[in-house]
């Protein structure tokens, strides 16, 4: 069996259940979703879906920087909005972060964790 490396890092908000940030397996990394936790204060600050996203980016980011891969090397991501109707200002946002273009699935779901607008998931090469 391959060697999975646990990322962690305090750049990003804790898991806050049974499970990693991210995790390393050959040359991939699978991240974990991200929700707009500012990890400085634990706490959801941003309001709009335009924050939310930002704050989001940022969390990926910094995992994705933990885990030794950038946003240039995702080839796939998944992402969850709390309403269809803030696709477009999602887009807005991730299209600043996501410059490759990698595959991607959004889709609209019932509730997501704390209430939040936006959840992403990063699959990307190291």
């Amino acid at each position: 069996m391959a060697e999975l490396k646990k990322v962690a890092t305090d750049k990003a908000p804790a898991a806050i259940g049974p499970y990693s940030q991210a995790i390393v397996i050959k040359d991939m990394v699978y991240t974990s979703g991200q929700i707009p936790i500012n990890p400085a204060s634990g706490n959801v600050e941003a309001t709009t879906i335009e924050e939310q996203a930002e704050q989001v980016m940022k969390n990926l980011g910094e995992v994705l920087k933990a885990a030794g891969s950038s946003f240039e090397n995702a080839v796939k991501t998944t992402c969850f909005l709390a309403d269809m109707n803030d696709f477009a200002a999602f887009n807005g946002v991730y299209a600043k972060y996501f410059t490759t273009k990698p595959a991607r699935s959004c889709v609209a779901v019932k509730t997501l964790p704390k209430g939040v607008l936006v959840e992403v998931e990063v699959i990307a090469a190291l």
